[in-house]
């Protein structure tokens, strides 16, 4: 088989095939096999009939559609392989000879990822949570542990945020009370926003003794209201305990404040320092994503979505979940997923548009020891050998994602190592403090911090193997 290429405007390419009448031939030769399983003749059984027989009969063109229909997805494959062209979304192919006799001829326009340039990677700045505790998030920490050890008082005066207040609540449309809306008894606590806004809204300013009656727009059915009827039977404050070294002692395992609060700084700042590295990366991968200029192709947020889709149900299966039983049983619907998640897909394909990007403006690739590492690595998860697995990815193609993946995380230790990274107060952060502390992970902390969801896949995982881009 023998290719030829050229790019076409449009991010595109076209590939010129041409399959050797020998080649094309065994698979015309198969063609006309599975034509004779269906094909009954008189004097032959099911499957046996004769190639020459069934050409006289049903003509050369039959065998040589069908063979076409089997094996032009591989003679394709194999062209995007030889020539490692990086394609997004299915081809035009025209066939161009080979439908009567002769070698099997066509051409193939491929779109192909678009190549972004990007200006300023160098000198980015970006700003994330600071990895050390500060003072007010230890002071956050203690509120909380003094939230949790507090009593409800009389509040002797007019409700107020934050305050418990103990009502028997009616909630009724059109005279009908609502399940779930209508309790006795029931210890709610002002400003939290639950189920409509005015109920807060209502609440405040009351007293004990109260009846209030108002309406309210219906959360779940657009155009309908709901009636509320809402006795107020007191109004009670939280106190909380003085933060001392009594309050330590009974909340904690301490015996002073000074005790407490240093294991809370040390806890706080350890678990955001395992946080810090991620988000850097994070942070630095959505500023190189913010200079990409055009418009990212559909067929890339698609198929980063299908990625996603897949890999979802793949971590379901793993647990012993049927995806569609699971979406049968949340009420969704493939096409509303979809549409949940097409923004940071979005974000995703910009992303790889941006490290590709980088990584051509400054020479950087995806082999050399950097492969070489990875390929033994892969080949002590495997317990294959390295020759073996570079054989095998080459021949499925799936080499130039390995590679790929090898250049974007190149490309993102790049960018990472030169730009400027500061906290919420505008100071740098030290490096130092941006690699995780080998100490074991400590207990959650209330409100320490969220972790960050890595924008960027690493070579370091299956997705270099399985298709971290999206290739035909």
């Amino acid at each position: 088989m023998e290719t030829t290429l050229e790019t076409l405007d449009g991010d595109r390419v076209k590939l010129t095939v041409a399959v050797d009448e020998t080649e094309f031939d065994v698979a015309v030769d198969a063609a006309f096999k599975r034509i004779a399983k269906e094909v009954r003749l008189p004097g032959f059984r099911p499957g046996k009939a004769p190639r020459k027989l069934l050409e006289a009969r049903l003509g050369v063109a039959a065998g040589r559609q069908e063979a076409m229909q089997q094996a032009l997805p591989d003679y394709y494959g194999r062209a995007l392989v030889e020539n490692e062209v990086d394609a997004i979304d299915q081809p035009e192919i025209e066939i161009t000879g080979g439908t009567e006799e002769g070698p099997l001829t066509f051409d193939a326009v491929v779109p192909v990822r678009p190549r972004a340039t990007v200006a300023g990677h160098g000198s980015l700045r970006v700003e994330i949570e600071g990895p050390e505790a500060r003072d007010e998030d230890v002071q956050q920490q203690v509120d909380a542990l003094r939230r949790q050890h507090g009593t409800l008082e009389d509040a002797g005066r007019p409700a107020e945020d934050g305050d418990q207040v103990t009502i028997d609540i009616e909630g009724s449309v059109d005279g009908e009370a609502v399940e779930g809306l209508t309790t006795t008894d029931y210890l709610y606590e002002v400003g939290a926003g639950a189920v409509v806004p005015e109920i807060d809204e209502n609440l405040r300013g009351a007293s004990a003794g109260d009846t209030l009656e108002f309406d309210a727009d219906h959360p779940e059915e657009e155009g309908s209201s709901l009636s509320f009827a809402i006795e107020v039977k007191a109004v009670q404050e939280r106190v909380l305990p003085e933060a001392d070294d009594a309050f330590a002692a009974e909340a904690s395992e301490f015996e002073t404040l000074a005790d407490l609060e240093a294991d809370l700084r040390e806890r706080i700042t350890t678990m955001r320092r395992r946080q810090a590295g991620m988000m850097a990366r994070d942070r630095v991968a959505q500023a190189v994503a913010d200079l990409v200029e055009l418009d990212v192709p559909d067929a890339l947020v698609e198929a980063e979505i299908d990625n996603r889709i897949n890999e979802m149900a793949m971590r379901m299966g793993s647990q012993g979940i049927d995806f569609a039983t699971y979406m049968e049983a949340m009420g969704r619907d493939l096409e509303s997923m979809r549409d949940e998640m097409r923004d940071g897909a979005e974000i995703a394909a910009r992303v790889d548009l941006g490290l590709r990007a980088v990584a051509d403006a400054e020479g950087l690739e995806g082999d050399g020891d950097q492969l070489e590492e990875y390929l033994g690595m892969l080949a002590g998860q495997t317990g294959g050998d390295v020759d073996g697995i570079r054989e095998a990815l080459t021949a499925s193609g799936r080499m130039l994602e390995v590679r790929s993946d090898l250049r974007k995380q190149a490309a993102l230790d790049w960018v990472l190592e030169r730009a400027e990274i500061v906290d919420e107060d505008g100071n740098e952060v030290d490096r130092a403090l941006l690699e995780p502390p080998e100490e074991p992970e400590p207990a959650a902390i209330p409100d320490a911090g969220d972790a960050v969801d890595e924008t960027v896949g690493s070579a370091d995982d299956e997705d270099a193997v399985d298709g971290g881009d999206e290739e035909e």
